[in-house]
């Protein structure tokens, strides 16, 4: 699996979670981490996209992408353990960690793998 696959989806969800909690709650902090990271993660999947399409590998964007993924386990990590609330901090959490285990093992197994054409 490419990590594109699931990088776009997720950028997706932090973008709608972060628009979730500033209409629900009026939080500029979940507009902000939630818009701001979700769209550097979208940004980084479609650069990978477009890094595969042309059957290279965007290592950039595989760092950024475990950078922005192990900040939310961080950050959102914390503030599970500080307030015990499963949402949003334990779910984001939870995907995000997950999501850096993935980033790991993509960077340790060289990136996307591209197969050669057959022609």
């Amino acid at each position: 699996m490419h990590d594109f696959c699931f990088t776009i989806p997720y950028g997706l969800i932090l973008v709608g979670g972060g628009i979730f909690g500033y209409l629900r709650k009026g939080s500029t902090a979940s507009l902000a981490g939630g818009v701001g990271i979700g769209l550097v993660l979208i940004l980084a999947g479609y650069l990978s996209l477009g890094a595969f399409k042309k059957k290279k590998n965007s290592y950039l964007a595989l760092i950024l992408e475990t950078v922005c993924a192990a900040a939310l386990t961080w950050v959102m990590g914390q503030r599970y353990l500080q307030t015990s609330k499963i949402m949003p901090a334990g779910v984001v959490a939870g995907i995000s960690s997950i999501m850096t285990l993935f980033y790991l093992y993509k960077l340790a197994t060289g990136g996307n793998h591209i197969s050669p054409k057959a022609e």
